[in-house]
């Protein structure tokens, strides 16, 4: 390559400040290392005037979305989401990405932007990733759109990845595209990077990191509530497919998450439940079904426990993410359907 890659970041309203700088560092670092002009970038928003981030720290953009001069050589757009790429519906935005894929760029998202390029219609016959906490409501909203759970996804002009510090890891893998290997893992040292993950790399850490927990079994019964949270199984069928016996089940999550396993059962659907309410539009009754509740009361009721406040006010604009309670142990023995089988 003779001239130098032109990237636009594209600033949305509490963009995500790591995943926006951990995308435009390495290409700093390209340059430098490589003492050429590799990478060019700019900052833009819908009208030129600085963008808030997440973290209450101001960008200012370069230039606006209409601003033509500025934007003429740009050959790779990137969407930097954050929290509530959910709700971003400015059409003009939206046009004017299109407008640019039709131009020839590659457009590319970070973190939860992907919500805005599904929503502009960029995504259709792509496969994507967004950050793990937006699947379900990206799937429930866009159940057209593949989307995985990857750290990462480049497929062909469409690249996105899910916030954080993947970002580095899709803008190390382009530039291992654009300059080679040797480039990529020279910019990948000079973060302190210890590898380049790939795009088969999962976004969340092992059960055994997260929890604490190293006990097989444990981990085990957990991966199986995990996988089954919309027709929750029975502590019976648990303890049998994970060939354990479900008194020993019971004493396993006593000691190692001092509750028992119909209460981690529950806090997984709840916690499910708020990432459905706050990333999609689905009504509160197809929230409980889609959690394994078959009765929106007895939802409502454990919700209310939980979280200290109903569904539906999880939905009111910009609503913090209420702080979590221990579930009453009387609404977990009388949770209605599978759960209550043991």
């Amino acid at each position: 390559m003779t001239t130098p890659q032109t990237f636009g970041f594209l600033a949305v309203p509490k963009f995500a400040m790591l995943a926006f700088t951990a995308a435009v560092e390495p290409l700093r670092a390209a340059n430098l290392i490589s003492g050429r002009t590799l990478y060019d970038w700019r900052v833009i928003s819908s009208d030129g005037l600085p963008v808030r981030s997440s973290n209450n720290i101001q960008l200012v953009a370069d230039c606006a979305i209409d601003a033509a001069g500025p934007l003429a050589n740009v050959a790779n757009v990137i969407v930097c989401g954050g929290l509530d790429g959910q709700h971003f519906d400015d059409r003009r935005v939206m046009a004017w990405l299109r407008r640019t894929a039709r131009a020839g760029a590659r457009i590319g998202a970070l973190s939860d932007g992907s919500y805005i390029l599904a929503r502009a219609g960029l995504l259709d016959g792509y496969s994507c990733t967004i950050h793990w906490h937006c699947l379900a409501g990206f799937r429930e909203t866009f159940p057209e759109i593949e989307v995985s759970t990857e750290l990462y996804r480049i497929d062909r002009s469409r690249f996105t990845s899910s916030g954080g510090t993947a970002s580095m890891d899709m803008m190390l893998r382009l530039i291992e595209v654009d300059y080679g290997r040797e480039l990529a893992i020279a910019v990948a040292e000079q973060f302190m990077h210890e590898r380049i993950r790939s795009d088969a790399d999962r976004q969340r850490m092992p059960l055994r990191l997260r929890l604490g927990v190293s006990h097989p079994k444990m981990i085990e019964v957990i991966g199986l509530m995990e996988e089954n949270l919309e027709e929750p199984l029975s502590c019976a069928e648990l303890a049998l497919r994970c060939d354990i016996s479900a008194r020993q089940m019971e004493r396993l999550f006593r000691k190692y998450l001092a509750r028992t396993p119909r209460r981690h059962y529950l806090q997984l659907r709840l916690e499910q439940a708020h990432g459905l309410l706050t990333q999609s539009s689905l009504p509160v009754t197809e929230v409980a079904l889609a959690c394994g509740f078959v009765s929106p009361s007895h939802f409502a009721k454990c919700y209310r426990d939980y979280f200290k406040q109903v569904p539906r006010s999880t939905r009111l604009p910009v609503q913090p993410r209420p702080p979590a309670g221990p579930a009453p142990a009387d609404s977990l023995a009388n949770d209605s359907g599978t759960l209550a089988a043991e």
